[in-house]
């Protein structure tokens, strides 16, 4: 089974390409969707508001995502702090996810991962597939996305490692500054690659 890494730095369309993979026939493990369900676990959960307050509590007792990434994408030791509680029980259930598909016989299987090379998927992928854009359109795309300030958009850009230092690792990259057509375009060339390997 060939295992793709889907990375890209937030606002860049990874979310987009890993729709095109998904509507081609090749299945996703989404860090994010995987992200949300760790905090299903109670205990997990419970070190989560140990460690940030009460203020990232919904009345329900669940987490409040907002404010919670307001708190720790305007500082870099909280943003370690979290990502330590989280990151290993999310790689736990990414890999495990991984192997089911191989066991259900699968060709082709992509992480769907914002962290892919700073959380040290590396040696669990065999191709890192990344896109990118120009940074303009970026904080264009987050601002829209996550309703939120210019500076806040920049401020969530600059917590992740940059485009140019992920570039070194990857063995495709895709440009998701233009139209739509252009992206699926870049897409689909990958596919026809990998598929022939």
């Amino acid at each position: 089974m060939l295992v793709l890494g889907l990375t890209g730095n937030i606002g860049c369309g990874k979310s987009s390409v890993s729709t095109i993979f998904m509507n081609h026939g090749i299945d996703i493990v989404d860090a994010d969707i995987v992200a949300r369900h760790i905090f299903e676990d109670l205990d997990l959960l419970n070190k989560v508001f140990s460690t940030f307050g009460e203020t990232i509590k919904n009345e329900d007792g669940s987490l409040n995502r907002k404010a919670l990434g307001n708190i720790v994408f305007n500082d870099d030791e909280k943003l370690i702090a979290l990502n330590n509680l989280t990151h290993p029980k999310i790689k736990e259930n990414i890999l495990k996810k991984v192997e089911e598909y191989k066991t259900q016989g699968k060709k082709i299987v992509a992480i769907d991962a914002a962290l892919l090379i700073e959380d040290n998927y590396l040696p669990y992928i065999d191709k890192l597939i990344l896109v990118t854009c120009k940074k303009d359109i970026q904080i264009k795309r987050i601002i829209a996305r996550d309703n939120c300030t210019e500076k806040e958009a920049i401020s969530r850009i600059n917590s992740q490692m940059s485009q140019e230092d992920k570039a070194k690792f990857a063995d495709y990259i895709i440009d998701n500054s233009g139209p739509f057509e252009n992206l699926e375009q870049q897409v689909l060339e990958i596919i026809s690659v990998l598929q022939g390997e």
